[in-house]
Order: structure tokens, then C-alpha cells, then sequence
């Protein structure tokens, strides 16, 4: 495996190491607190447009904090890591968002119903929630990686209120297996916008949890219209909560549960879109692809969003060590760098032209401007070979695939 940069001699003795994010990790509960922080400044200064906060904080604050934040590429030293990993102390900060999330939507809903909140306040409010739920994504996705069976349950929690427990499947053992390549419907390619990925993410990543749960069920001999199949399982769950909430506060919570949780797993789509994108795992001699490496995620020490996303910014190493936890990963000096965090990255993302300026030659680079060891989106490649200087030949071979 590629070496880890580290500021720390790796024998250097735990009682002289601190991790000085420690504490700060307990600022991502902000997340889940956002809708009573917009009741809060809605009571306090009488102006409906806070309810709007959620995404004015996650896309506006955030990034300038990102910029102002700078980075941080220090690693916790080897001798460490197995300390750091068994400290209760970082999963109860994990565990916590969890009731907070779920206050928040109970909040929500009685707003919705009982607040006489305006239909715009109203939608405000829900996208406020929508950052709640989008990010608890990341939540599942700390916790679904964890090998104790009560992690994993909670990770289908956090999944319930945008319905997308079935990311819990594809994402594990689907898209960890075939990340970076064209089979992977969670691996945005060289010339392709977030607007075309969105649908082939959505829908391609659903098919893929179904046909990986068929065929597990397959080889215990059932199929897959069973109590075990864990997709039906999760899609319970949502329902369940979904239905309890309409039967406490009326269907009039319908339509925002419905934006919420669109606008939450678009929100997790498109930080799948900028982690792989354009990334490519180049065939083996055997027609096999070449093992996962530090290439094949952008990265970014930005310290803001990192500690907000519980360091899923370190994507190289996770994929490395996919069960490690979030406190003990490291920065990799051969993964490529993203411009700045997630938070500025999502918004640029939104904007094709800006996202293609931006990371196209930041790809490029990245392999040394041979575009043919891209992974290129099928109607674009013509473009993108022509665009960026490929050979003649190979152009028209590439075109051909």
C-alpha cells in the first residue's frame, strides 16, 4: 500500500500524542440541531427566512469556514491507532446525533402541522431538515462499515427518514468492490455533470443493492420477497416512521417528508459525485481490475468539513481500511487534492461549466494529461478526447469502445 504521511514518528509513545480534534468532533451535533436553531432565530428576531438556515449554514458558512479553517494533513502515529479506535468516547459522539435527528424531525413535523408556518417557511424548514437527514447519511455510513451488529442496525436508523437503506447494501458490497470503474454507478466519470449522474446514481445504485440481496438470498435458497431480505427490511422501517408521523401530525406532513428526504440522499449523491469523479482503476493483464489504491478518491484536509463529516474527506484511507473508524484516518500524500472541502465542492458541483474548469485539469493532471486513462463518460468521450489532445489514433480507438 502507498505510504501514509505522518507528523508523528510511528514509535513515538501514546502518553506524548493528543488528538487535538478531540472535542471539536462534537461540533458536528450542530447538524442535527439546525431546525431549533431556526426556531430559535426566527423567535428571536421575528424574520420567517431562518427557516431557510440548514443550507445557508452547510453552503454559504461552511465553506468560507473551510477557507478560513486552512488544513490539516497530520496523522495520528501507527503506534496509536489501536488506542484511538477502542476510545468509547468518538462513538458516543456518532451515537448522538442519531436522537437529536430524530428530534428534529418530530420538531419539524409539529411545525409543519401546529406552527402556522407559510408554505415557504414551511419549505424552508424542510430543507433545513434536508441537511439533517442528507448528513446522517454520512452517519449510516460510519457506522455501517462497523463490524458489531449493533452499529450496523443503528446505521439503518439514521437511514430510515430519506427511505435509502438500501445504501447500506450497494455501498458496502457493491460500490467498495467495483468503485472507480465503469461498473460503479456511484463513480462519476471524466465529462459527465452531477445533473446527468444524478438518475444513473439513483436508480443504477438501487438496482445494484436488489441484485446483490437476490443474490445472497439466493444462496441460502429463498428469493428475495422474504421478512430477510434486508432492503424490504429497511424500506419497512421508513415506512413505519413515515406513518407514524402522518398518524401523530396529519398528512399535511407528507410533501415536506418528501423534500426532505429527495433533497437528504441528493445531498449523500452528490458528494458521491465529486469523490470518485473521472477516477479510473486501469485493467490487469487478466482482464481484472488493479486493487483500490490512494488515487482513486480526491481527498482534502479542509478542517471545517472534515470534522463535520467525521473525516469521510479522507476517502483514500477508508477505502483502504474500510472498518477503520473515523478518528483514526490519514491523510495519503498520493491521493489527488481536492480544491477546498465538501462543502465549497458541492456547491461548485451544481454549476457544470465551474466543476469542469475547476477539476477537468485537476483530472488531467492528475494523470499526467493522458486523458485515454480516465474514466470517461461513454457520450462524451469523443469530446473528451478531442478536447484534451489524445492522439489520433487512440482517439479513435477510444471512440470505438
Amino acid at each position: 500500500m502507498a505510504s501514509i504521511a505522518s507528523e508523528h514518528p510511528a514509535v513515538e509513545p501514546r502518553a506524548h500524542w493528543r488528538d487535538h480534534k478531540r472535542y471539536a468532533w462534537l461540533l458536528a451535533l450542530i447538524v442535527p440541531l439546525l431546525p431549533f436553531s431556526s426556531w430559535m432565530m426566527v423567535e428571536l428576531t421575528g424574520l420567517g427566512v431562518f427557516w431557510f438556515y440548514g443550507p445557508v449554514l452547510i453552503f454559504g458558512i461552511f465553506p468560507l469556514l473551510d477557507i478560513l479553517g486552512g488544513l490539516d494533513p497530520s496523522n495520528p502515529p501507527d503506534s496509536v491507532i489501536k488506542w484511538l479506535e477502542q476510545d468509547r468516547y468518538y462513538r458516543w459522539v456518532i451515537y448522538l446525533y442519531l436522537p437529536i435527528q430524530y428530534a428534529s424531525l418530530v420538531f419539524a413535523c409539529w411545525m409543519w402541522s401546529h406552527g402556522g408556518l407559510s408554505t415557504v417557511e414551511s419549505i424552508g424548514l424542510a430543507l433545513t431538515v434536508a441537511m439533517v437527514s442528507g448528513i446522517a447519511i454520512n452517519t449510516a455510513h460510519e457506522l455501517g462499515h462497523k463490524r458489531t451488529s449493533y452499529e450496523r442496525w443503528l446505521s439503518r436508523v439514521a437511514l430510515a427518514q430519506t427511505g435509502y437503506g438500501h445504501f447500506f447494501i450497494e455501498h458496502n458490497r457493491g460500490h467498495h468492490v467495483r468503485v472507480a470503474t465503469p461498473e460503479d454507478p456511484a463513480s462519476a466519470r471524466l465529462g459527465e455533470s452531477f445533473y446527468a449522474f444524478w438518475p444513473r446514481t439513483v436508480f443504477g445504485s438501487l438496482r445494484s443493492a436488489w441484485g446483490l440481496e437476490r443474490t445472497r438470498l439466493q444462496r441460502t435458497g429463498r428469493g428475495p420477497w422474504t421478512i430477510r431480505n434486508d432492503i424490504l427490511n429497511a424500506w419497512a422501517m421508513s415506512l413505519v416512521l413515515a406513518v407514524a408521523l402522518v398518524a401523530v401530525f396529519g398528512p399535511v406532513v407528507l410533501p415536506y417528508l418528501l423534500i426532505q428526504a429527495v433533497v437528504g440522499f441528493s445531498l449523500l449523491e452528490v458528494v458521491n459525485y465529486l469523490e470518485h469523479y473521472g477516477l479510473l482503476r486501469q485493467r490487469r493483464e487478466d482482464g481484472r481490475y488493479e486493487r483500490t489504491a490512494p488515487e482513486h478518491s480526491w481527498n482534502s484536509n479542509n478542517v471545517v468539513s472534515n470534522v463535520l463529516l467525521y473525516h469521510l474527506q479522507r476517502h483514500s484511507d477508508h477505502h483502504a481500511n474500510p472498518v477503520r473508524r473515523y478518528q483514526a484516518l490519514r491523510h495519503v500524500d498520493e491521493a489527488p487534492q481536492l480544491p477546498t472541502g465538501y462543502a465549497g465542492m458541492i456547491l461548485i458541483a451544481t454549476i457544470p461549466p465551474l466543476w469542469r474548469r475547476i477539476m477537468d485539469r485537476r483530472l488531467l493532471a492528475h494523470y499526467s494529461h493522458e486523458v485515454t486513462r480516465a474514466n470517461i463518460n461513454p457520450r462524451a468521450r469523443r469530446r473528451m478526447l478531442a478536447r484534451y489532445g489524445a492522439p489520433a489514433k487512440a482517439a479513435e480507438r477510444e471512440s470505438s469502445r
